[in-house]
C-alpha cells in the first residue's frame, strides 16, 4: 500500500490524497537480468566446494600419492574438483556482469 499524504476532511474524517512520493524522485528499478543470481550460486557453489575439499583433507583420511585415502575421500574430492572451476566460472560472468551494469547505469545518470 503506498504512504498517502492523509488531509482533514470538513466532515471530521480523514480522506486519501495524491501518494507523498513524488515520481520524478523515484529511480527507476533495473532488470533483473540474473546478476545477483549467476553471484549468488557461484559464491554458495564455492563455499560448498571448498568445504569439501578440506573434508577430503582432514575427515576423509586426507591424500596420498595415490589420491584419498577412502571412497568418501574421492567422493568430496571429485566435487571439490568439478564445483570450484565451475564456481569460478560464474563468479567471474556474474562480476563482469555486474560491472556492465554499474558502467551502464553511471552513463544513464
Amino acid at each position: 500500500m503506498p504512504v498517502t499524504d492523509k488531509t482533514p476532511a470538513t466532515d471530521g474524517g480523514t480522506h486519501a490524497t495524491a501518494p507523498a512520493v513524488s515520481s520524478m524522485t523515484a529511480k527507476p528499478r533495473r532488470p533483473d537480468d540474473g546478476t545477483h543470481a549467476l553471484i549468488q550460486a557461484g559464491s554458495w557453489i564455492m563455499l560448498v566446494a571448498a568445504l569439501s575439499l578440506i573434508a577430503t583433507l582432514t575427515l576423509f583420511g586426507g591424500i596420498g600419492i595415490d589420491g584419498p585415502h577412502t571412497n568418501a575421500g574421492w567422493l568430496a574430492f571429485m566435487f571439490a574438483l568439478m564445483g570450484i572451476p565451475f564456481a569460478l566460472m560464474l563468479l567471474v560472468l556474474g562480476v563482469a556482469k555486474w560491472l556492465r551494469n554499474r558502467r551502464l547505469y553511471r552513463k544513464q545518470d
